[in-house]
């Protein structure tokens, strides 16, 4: 079985969102990033070379394929936040509908700014979800 090619590393966290180059997802990135450090009490690591993750589970299929993620995390991508709510979005359709613009995909919250965002509701969102993985996939 093929080993994930994206894995926890080494690389600066600091010295990956110091080289965002617009200045707004610069400081949108470090808020995130405090954000995130808050609510999961776990200090950022890179993950790859574009994914600044939280804390970690470990999961298994009954595919037997199994391995080590993070809890959430995020990507200041080119375009657009990529927030990984790892939980998916079938139970927060209620924070959804107050969150303000964004997109999702299977377990990816994208947002372009966090002034088009509620905050609040984003920080209960990666809350909720945090909170709901670490019941599923307690630490051993």
């Amino acid at each position: 079985m093929a080993a994930l090619k994206t894995q926890p590393n080494d690389e600066s966290v600091k010295q990956f969102l110091d080289a965002v180059e617009n200045k707004q997802k610069r400081e949108d990135s470090f808020q995130i990033l405090e954000w995130m450090r808050h609510i999961t009490g776990e200090e950022p690591q890179m993950w790859g070379d574009s994914i600044v993750g939280f804390g970690s589970y470990h999961y298994q299929y009954e595919s037997g394929r199994e391995g080590d993620w993070f809890l959430t995390g995020f990507s200041p991508r080119k375009q657009k936040f990529s927030l990984y709510i790892m939980s998916g979005f079938s139970r927060y359709e209620k924070l959804l509908d107050q969150l303000g613009k964004h997109k999702t995909g299977k377990s990816c919250l994208y947002i372009k700014r966090l002034s088009d965002i509620d905050s609040s509701v984003l920080q209960a969102l990666i809350q909720e979800s945090v909170d709901y993985m670490r019941s599923k996939y307690p630490a051993s």
